[in-house]
């Protein structure tokens, strides 16, 4: 391990797309700006760069840089992926969710990049730059690979490079403690240390509980569940007449989703409203938060609308609900894929306004667990252990 004195201390996060909308984006942004506004010397570096301006804001004392300038254009998915399979990088597997940006160009700038290093603390953000950073990063530099989603969400081919190179890492960090027990079971030499994605809610309104809405967001992706859960309110329809539900988000999957609801012929009462940048607004005029995901990381947009005090029926998914609702207590949580399920989870709620105020009364007060000023002083204890030399034992962060 290298030697460094913790005043020396300096942060690199990589990102695939820093100028990005995304869960991941999101939460790096609001590390990378913590850890500045606590001191630090803080770099952001995007992969690429597909746009002029990031998404999100950044503190002015982080500096962003991109690898590859994508800004003049890429190839539609299907001609990406198959650009890809000619020239793609020889690290990257088959299967990886962002496999077909990985073309020998761009995985050769990563490449570069990460052996450049010699200080400081590197920390990768998604299975593609980690295995890269693992294999490749220099050896005067401190790496930390962030997992975001389950391990059992990844394919095959990637679970296997992750169990023969993680071993690399100083440490591993995942959301949940269901991760945490999957990626020790996997890697019992590395430390796996869990710190949960930071969640404000500084002058968040809470939900009345008045409003008959159900609310929904998320990227309009199949991981996401949507059409389940268009499926599932079509189902209450006509006994709650007054109810609506709307789901923000942009994606791959709009047209089809759209064309569910008009199956249902639910028009006006189902909506797919877009993007929006007022979302605490929408939830706090909701009634009922649906989380309807195939697979979770931690669900920030479900513990966001915990924090507006809404009720929430969602799928018991791999990991992430579970991890945080406690059934019957702070939300209620169905099999996952169970579309009569999720349908009768809505129903109890849109029914009964005394229980989506407990249920949501409690989920405010787990969503608190969630906050930067929790959750951020674990990321500094973390790098402090890092670059001391302290053993780390993961189960102290995992017990936070």
């Amino acid at each position: 391990m290298p030697d460094v004195g913790v005043h020396e201390v300096k942060i690199r996060y990589m990102l695939l797309h820093a100028y990005g909308i995304g869960g991941t984006s999101r939460t790096v942004v609001h590390q990378a700006n913590a850890m500045a506004q606590a001191g630090h010397d803080v770099d952001i570096v995007s992969v690429v760069r597909r746009r002029s301006n990031p998404e999100f804001a950044l503190d002015r004392r982080v500096r962003l840089s991109a690898l590859v300038d994508q800004r003049e254009g890429v190839a539609p998915d299907s001609l990406a992926r198959k650009v890809w399979r000619r020239a793609r990088g020889k690290i990257v597997p088959y299967g990886e969710f962002a496999a077909a940006y990985f073309t020998e160009r761009v995985e050769a700038a990563v490449i570069d990049y990460v052996a450049s290093l010699n200080d400081g603390i590197l920390v990768t953000t998604c299975p593609a730059l980690n295995l890269i950073s693992a294999r490749r990063a220099g050896q005067g530099v401190f790496r930390v690979a962030q997992e975001h989603m389950s391990l059992a969400a990844y394919h095959p081919a990637v679970r296997d490079e992750i169990a023969r190179h993680y071993g690399r890492f100083d440490v591993v960090t995942v959301l949940t403690e269901t991760s945490r027990k999957e990626y020790h079971a996997l890697l019992a030499c590395t430390p796996i240390v869990r710190i949960p994605n930071a969640v404000p809610m500084t002058d968040s309104r809470y939900s009345q509980h008045t409003n008959p809405l159900v609310i929904a967001a998320g990227r309009l992706v199949p991981e996401k569940g949507f059409d389940m859960l268009i499926d599932a309110f079509a189902a209450t329809a006509e006994e709650f007449p007054e109810w609506r539900l709307r789901i923000f988000g942009t994606g791959a999957s709009q047209d089809h989703l759209q064309q569910r609801i008009d199956r249902h012929g639910l028009n006006g009462r189902m909506c797919l409203m877009g993007g929006t940048d007022r979302i605490h607004d929408e939830l706090a005029r909701a009634s009922i938060y649906a989380l309807s995901s195939r697979v979770e990381g931690l669900p920030m947009a479900m513990i966001e609308a915990m924090g507006h005090g809404l009720a929430l029926a969602a799928f018991n998914c791999p990991t992430g609900p579970k991890d945080v609702l406690t059934p019957g207590k702070n939300g209620l949580l169905v099999p996952p894929h169970d579309v009569g399920a999720l349908a009768d989870a809505l129903r109890r709620l849109m029914s009964d306004r005394k229980l989506r105020i407990e249920l949501g009364a409690a989920a405010l007060a787990t969503a608190r667990h969630y906050t930067p000023e929790v959750v951020m002083p674990l990321w500094e204890d973390l790098f402090a252990a890092l670059l001391s030399g302290e053993p780390i034992a993961d189960d102290y962060w995992a017990a936070c």
